[in-house]
């Protein structure tokens, strides 16, 4: 089944015959090829993870996508076109859903507890799907690059099922993340005042820089220097505070790039963008 599907995958590439826009408004998205998994269930909701590649035989890396939307909207499908090419060089991919403020009034903390759950179910159901449980990267883009980096960096928000797993990926592939959520540093946020309430209250609570440790796993932020939604200096202090801490974290700046510049139907910078993510990905032994 795997190999049809991987075969599938390649044979759209080689032809240019992917869709020429990605699913990034389609809710719930349609993925053709994608199983589709409830990974938990929380106040009366099913969330599920979309999962390609998934299979038997030897454990293959696996990656997490949350997408982005502000934690207010949004929808699995904006990673499917990331999906297809890490499924096609050895990879797993799972797309995840979580909870937003627009369609089931929570704030980011929640938004949290979901992304933790979703990688904890993941390494709970590794042997089943075909992967390596100390191979699970985590990825996102905006509030969904948030939620990657605070699976990987925030302490508590966990909650439900497979509490005896950890939450933590292994690397981390962030498109335009909100890394500071709160002042600190001297550095300040750039977002808007309506923040605070967005995220719940507690800024610091939710915010990946100031949870920054030398334990971060390796980082590879990609970013839009015009980026006037999360402005590029959030991302520049955030790689600084961690390369001070001795971590890996690797920025790569795209001048003249707006927010949301690297979705799949936004020109050239796709194509770079995912060149970035598979020498990245590449450099662990996460890509064939």
């Amino acid at each position: 089944m795997r190999n049809a599907i991987v075969g599938k995958i390649r044979r759209r590439l080689l032809l240019g015959s992917l869709p020429l826009m990605a699913q990034t408004s389609n809710y719930p998205p349609s993925l053709p090829g994608f199983q589709k998994e409830v990974y938990r269930k929380v106040d009366g909701v099913e969330l599920n993870l979309w999962i390609l590649g998934a299979g038997d035989g030897k454990p293959r890396p696996a990656i997490v996508f949350f997408f982005g939307g502000g934690w207010t909207s949004g929808t699995p499908g904006q990673f499917q076109e990331h999906a297809e090419l890490l499924v096609s060089q050895g990879m797993v991919v799972l797309l995840a859903d979580y909870r937003v403020k627009s369609r089931h009034n929570v704030t980011v903390p929640a938004c949290v507890a979901d992304a933790k759950a979703a990688m904890r179910w993941a390494r709970a159901n590794a042997a089943r799907l075909g992967i390596d449980p100390r191979r699970i990267a985590a990825g996102g883009g905006s509030a969904g690059g948030h939620l990657a980096a605070a699976t990987a960096l925030l302490s508590g928000f966990e909650d439900g099922d497979h509490l005896k797993e950890s939450s933590k990926p292994s690397a981390l592939v962030l498109f335009n993340p909100v890394l500071v959520m709160a002042p600190g540093d001297g550095v300040d946020t750039g977002l808007s005042p309506q923040l605070a309430e967005r995220a719940g209250g507690d800024l610091k609570a939710v915010s990946p820089y100031h949870h920054l440790s030398k334990n971060a796993p390796p980082t590879l932020i990609l970013h839009g220097k015009a980026d006037t939604t999360v402005p590029y200096r959030t991302v520049e202090a955030f790689q600084q505070k961690a390369l001070k801490l001795g971590g890996e974290c690797t920025l790569v700046g795209y001048e003249g790039q707006s927010h949301g510049f690297f979705n799949y139907g936004r020109g050239e910078y796709y194509e770079k963008t995912t060149a970035k993510m598979v020498e990245f990905l590449r450099s662990l032994a996460y890509l064939r």
